[in-house]
């Protein structure tokens, strides 16, 4: 991938989007074609088709979706499903159809199986039931994996696909029913702090386990990948360690100046009980994540202050 190369970088102004186009800018990348989603609906196959005629990227980021958080994915199951079938399907076989030399399809860490042994290699795709409360975004994700992999037998095409562990950082969705838990949880304690609460209410028991990554060191190793790997399948992306959500309410207390207590309502779902990548993979490319998840959250509470008003 030249400076000059034509970079498409679908989902833009998205947190992952925009930081893989914060990131290529810094690295001195200038000739991108992009497009909002009120200028391009990426669930129309004629609308993506005419696209990518008229602009020929030579290299694809597909960072577009739709997402959300525990509530968002169980309330909107239908929408989860068909607009991210639509988005990849559409970019996939338009670019094979204009001779993108390389894509890159970014998944989610939730394709795993549910009780998948920890922590969770690649291969472990397909190999169990998956978690009921995000199933229609996991299969539609798995399904971008096997597009890209029978692209690229039947057609000779580079179509890589990555799958990000969990994801924070600026530019983050603080949606108060749609976000994630990180975002989710900045909200809530920053707006405890300003109200002067003396109590933060926190889904589910506080005992799941997650693994966290700042988006930026995300955007850092789609870069890198680009660049570096060129393998069918699918590899994780993440920092191979993690932590409960009781330790990270705590964590965000401390990072925002809550000094109330902390109320687990154990009637609210827990989600999937762990969810840690094996990520050794990723390090044998020599790769590896350099922002700690405290140092993020810092910069992400950051950035939840210069954009929130309330």
């Amino acid at each position: 991938m030249e400076k000059q190369s034509k970079i498409y970088i679908a989902g833009h102004r998205g947190m992952v989007g925009s930081a893989i186009h914060r990131n290529l800018l810094q690295k001195g990348y200038s000739n991108f074609c992009l497009r909002t989603s009120g200028e391009l609906d990426l669930r129309n196959q004629q609308a993506v088709a005419d696209f990518f005629e008229q602009e020929k990227p030579d290299y694809v980021f597909l960072a577009a979706a739709r997402v959300g958080g525990i509530i968002a994915n169980n309330t909107y199951r239908a929408e989860f499903i068909y607009d991210n079938l639509m988005i990849e399907s559409n970019i996939i076989h338009s670019s094979y159809k204009n001779g993108v030399t390389k894509l890159m399809f970014l998944g989610s860490s939730c394709i795993y199986p549910r009780l998948a042994p920890q922590p969770l290699k690649e291969e472990y795709l397909l190999t169990g039931l998956l978690e009921y409360t995000n199933e229609p975004y996991a299969i539609s994700k798995i399904a971008g994996i096997k597009l890209c992999d029978a692209y690229r037998s039947q057609y000779g095409c580079n179509f890589i696909s990555a799958m990000p562990t969990n994801l924070y950082g600026v530019n983050d969705n603080y949606h108060p029913q749609n976000s994630h838990v990180i975002p989710g949880l900045i909200r809530k304690f920053h707006e405890a702090v300003v109200q002067n609460k003396s109590t933060v209410e926190i889904w589910g028991t506080g005992s799941p386990r997650r693994e966290f990554l700042y988006v930026d060191d995300l955007a850092e190793a789609c870069h890198y990948l680009m660049l570096n790997y060129n393998e069918a399948g699918l590899i994780n992306i993440g920092v191979g360690e993690d932590i409960s959500i009781k330790e990270l309410a705590e964590l965000i207390k401390e990072i925002t100046g809550f000094t109330g207590s902390l109320h687990f309502d154990t009637t609210k779902p827990d989600g999937t009980p762990r969810k840690l990548m094996d990520v050794s993979k990723l390090h044998a490319t020599g790769w590896r994540h350099t922002i700690n998840l405290k140092e993020g959250l810092q910069l992400a509470y950051q950035d939840f202050k210069s954009r929130y008003k309330g």
